[in-house]
């Protein structure tokens, strides 16, 4: 059996993915991403509004969450885990923190050319922004496919299920089936992200699994939890507005999800981005780089709708707007600042330790008080 190690650095224990699945492929990553062969998309059952979720609408949309939808196919699949588990990608690109202990990042432009195109190919980014309900492409190219891995041997697995089935018929017996057990030990813990939209893709076979779902905190401080999807199979989520967290998953020896972070293209739409959760898991010269060049972009853009605004009404003899325009120069401004901000010295990030800003509700149990507006 074809097996690969991980070693995190958060902790000694050596996670064995099964890769009998792609030893055997008939496909080679590297002929490329073609949509045709590729995506079998099958739209989502249901898609969740913000006040679905008793939450408001969020600046850019009140779209929340969708059901699982399938999107790729499973040779899709195979090949996007043989490139991730590929020795170039696996040594140079993991990180860990105190959310989450295994994740890849920042390696799909570099070393996973399948990956980077099926996630900047125009149909895929068309069925993502069908689902959000607005247009969508992805963040930047360091948060293409970014990856969580989890997993355990066999004997973990068995003695996992074994205690599960033994909790079950205890409260089952004691009249207090139903309580919350799956959420003890999360894969990664209540957050909210730093970008607008995520598309959470799974990777891994969930023919056995039990738990896996992604649960949702509330406006009133409920928590409700969106199934997991299948292999191949996706979840739009606006996380940036909705904390969050992905529950363990049993009977399985491994879970790997990709995450793909997406932004409004319209360079108009705001964009509250932060990094809070992003820089000390991040090549901190890369993600700032990128961060800086797409917002000059937007502000470049912006500048030149204004510019033609202003000459358009020159031409034809209008007065000039005085208050249109100090109104346009303060918003530029708070988007400047609000940048400047997010883009922390380089000696005061901590690797691999995330605080709790990025969570904003009264009822984030981990808040030690409220966080600055970001």
């Amino acid at each position: 059996m074809a097996t690969i190690e991980l070693v995190s650095t958060m902790t000694e224990v050596k996670p064995v993915f099964d890769m009998v699945a792609e030893s055997t492929m008939t496909t080679i990553p590297g002929e490329g991403f073609d949509p045709k062969k590729h995506i079998d998309f099958k739209p989502p059952s249901k898609v969740y509004s913000m006040s679905d979720i008793k939450l408001a609408d969020s600046p850019i949309s009140g779209f929340a969450v969708s059901e699982p939808f399938q999107l790729f196919t499973p040779e899709a699949v195979q090949c996007m885990r043989a490139e991730i588990f590929k020795p170039k990608v696996m040594n140079n690109f993991q990180y860990s923190s105190n959310l989450a202990h295994c994740q890849l990042r920042g390696y799909a432009a570099k070393a996973a050319h399948f990956i980077y195109d099926a996630w900047k190919h125009p149909d895929t980014l068309a069925i993502i922004s069908k689902v959000a309900g607005i247009d969508l492409i992805p963040e930047m190219d360091f948060e293409i496919a970014h990856i969580n891995l989890s997993s355990q041997s066999e004997t973990q697995k068995a003695e996992e299920l074994a205690t599960i089935r033994d909790r079950q018929l205890t409260e089952e017996d004691e009249g207090i089936a139903g309580c919350p057990w799956e959420d003890d030990k999360p894969i990664v813990d209540w957050h909210t992200d730093s970008y607008p939209f995520v598309c959470v893709t799974m990777l891994s076979d969930c023919t056995n699994m039990i738990g896996g779902e992604t649960a949702l905190r509330t406006g009133n401080g409920e928590v409700v939890k969106v199934r997991g999807p299948q292999m191949g199979c996706a979840v739009v989520l606006q996380g940036r507005y909705i904390e969050h967290q992905a529950l363990r998953a049993f009977g399985t020896t491994e879970r790997i999800t990709s995450v793909t972070s997406f932004r409004p293209k319209h360079p108009q739409c705001p964009d509250d981005t932060v990094l809070t959760t992003v820089r000390p898991i991040s090549d901190l010269s890369e993600l700032y780089f990128q961060f800086s060049e797409y917002r000059l972009e937007m502000l470049e853009e912006r500048i030149r709708n204004q510019l033609k605004v202003i000459r358009d009404a020159s031409r034809v003899g209008k007065k000039f707007n005085t208050r249109s325009m100090k109104a346009f120069l303060k918003e530029q401004e708070d988007f400047l600042a609000h940048m400047n901000k997010e883009m922390v010295q380089d000696e005061f990030v901590v690797k691999g330790d995330i605080d709790d800003s990025h969570l904003f509700s009264e009822f984030s149990v981990k808040k030690k008080g409220k966080p600055e507006e970001q």
